[in-house]
């Protein structure tokens, strides 16, 4: 019985430095999805970024069921990138953090490539949850330039919804 006890103790003492170290690594919560009035706004600021910089984009807000709210396909867009950008808006809403950090894993092969069957994580920088008050209330994705430019665009959007 004494061994048990001796045995026990270290292994409670791992599961709970686990437990905490988990809790650190935890996504913002769900809060209220998105609302219409806000979608519009983080959309004005993202088409503004892609008009600027004469980028033709699709522009796709999902709230925190991942379901479509807003999606504009700007002139010239292809639209092959139409399903793309749901996709990353979806992954962000979904599994509440940016698409680039499944872009970022897999790049770095190995044992992360295992990311590629997780269903519904796209794989592409673009998708960026939205979070008000600390809370994740729907997500933007954008496709049709470089990911890179994909992810400057959506954080214009997001960055527009705080003016």
């Amino acid at each position: 019985m004494p061994f048990a006890k001796c045995v026990s103790v270290p292994i409670v003492a791992v599961v709970l430095l686990g437990a905490v170290t988990v809790n650190a690594q935890e996504p913002m919560p769900y809060g209220p999805p998105i609302t219409l009035e806000q979608a519009k706004g983080i959309m004005a600021g993202a088409e503004a970024e892609a008009d600027k910089n004469n980028w033709p984009v699709v522009i796709a807000i999902v709230d925190t069921g991942g379901n479509l709210v807003l999606l504009q396909r700007l002139d010239n867009a292809q639209f092959g990138s139409v399903e793309v950008a749901r996709q990353k808006a979806w992954s962000a809403a979904a599994f509440r953090r940016p698409t680039k950090v499944f872009q970022e894993a897999i790049a770095g092969g190995g044992a992360n490539l295992r990311l590629l069957r997780l269903e519904g994580a796209s794989p592409l920088e673009g998708g960026i949850p939205i979070a008000v008050d600390g809370q994740v209330v729907g997500a933007i994705g954008v496709s049709g330039v470089t990911s890179e430019q994909d992810a400057q665009i959506a954080q214009a959007g997001i960055d527009n919804l705080t003016k």
